[in-house]
C-alpha cells in the first residue's frame, strides 16, 4: 500500500510520542508499504520551528535526516496538485493539510491522520 502521513504523524511517529495509533506504528514500520511525505510538511515544519510552535531537541537537520533514515519518500508540489487544491471545497483552512489533500488525490495515497477535516474529503484515510 502506499500511505501519506500528515504532519501531526510524521512528528509522532519521529518524536516517539505514544499518541501515535498502534495501527498507525504498525502501518509505517511495515517495510512493505511505501511511506511518502509532502514536502509541503517539511516546509510547514519549519515554520512552526521558526515559531516555536514545536521543538525537536536534536534540531531541524537531524529532524530531516530522520525523514531519510526512516525510508519516507519526499513528494513534491506538482501543477496537478495546484489544480485540485484549487477546486476543493473549503472544508479546511489550513493550506498544508488542502496541499497534503490534493496530493493524496493526485497519487491515489492513503493519508495517516487524525484530522477530522482531512475526513470530510474524498480520500483514503486511517488511523
Amino acid at each position: 500500500m502506499n500511505y501519506l502521513l500528515d504532519t501531526h504523524t510524521l512528528i509522532r511517529f519521529l518524536s516517539g510520542d505514544d499518541k501515535l495509533s498502534h495501527r498507525s506504528k504498525e502501518i509505517i514500520e511495515n517495510q512493505d508499504n511505501s511511506k511518502f511525505i509532502s514536502i509541503a510538511t517539511i516546509w510547514e515544519i519549519a515554520i512552526k520551528l521558526s515559531l516555536d510552535k514545536f521543538k525537536f531537541e536534536k534540531g531541524f537537520k537531524e529532524f530531516l535526516n530522520l525523514i531519510g533514515e526512516n525510508g519516507f519518500d519526499i513528494i513534491p508540489i506538482t501543477f496537478d496538485n495546484a489544480l485540485i487544491v484549487s477546486t476543493l471545497k473549503f472544508i479546511h483552512r489550513d493550506p498544508f493539510d488542502r496541499l497534503i489533500v490534493a496530493q493524496a488525490m493526485t497519487d491515489n495515497l492513503t493519508i495517516i491522520t487524525r484530522d477530522e477535516f482531512i475526513e470530510r474529503y474524498d480520500v483514503k484515510i486511517i488511523w
